[in-house]
């Protein structure tokens, strides 16, 4: 499975390189720190539709060019590699079930881990 998450970082440090700006350019603009953004852009912290809305308005690009998935990049999903080597309808059906299910968890990891970051205190 291609990590949007980390293509859209890849695509944000890139158009900031060819802009020549820095990432404390981009917290300044965010009104949030370094850090936070270090986080955004090495994938330790996911970046919300609203961040994501207002760093497009910073680099002064569409939401699409930083969303844009590469072609070829390479599908490291466990699953799409074994479904192709599977011959029986029952097991392509536990490989669809085995991959609803990570991506459950995965999901919830994820939900779990903003909902810690929510109850966090606010920067003033």
């Amino acid at each position: 499975m291609v990590d949007k998450n980390a293509m859209i970082a890849a695509n944000i440090v890139a158009i900031l390189k060819q802009q020549n700006r820095k990432q404390i350019d981009l917290a300044e603009a965010l009104q949030t720190n370094k850090q936070t953004i270090s986080k955004m852009l090495n994938g330790s912290r996911m970046i919300n539709a609203i961040e994501l809305k207002q760093i497009a308005e910073f680099l002064g690009v569409k939401m699409e060019e930083l969303t844009k998935i590469c072609q070829d990049s390479v599908d490291t999903d466990i699953v799409h590699a074994f479904m192709g080597k599977v011959d029986s309808e029952q097991a392509k059906e536990a490989l669809q079930i085995a991959e609803r299910l990570s991506d459950m968890i995965l999901f919830h990891r994820k939900v779990r881990e903003n909902g810690t970051a929510m109850m966090e205190s606010w920067e003033a």
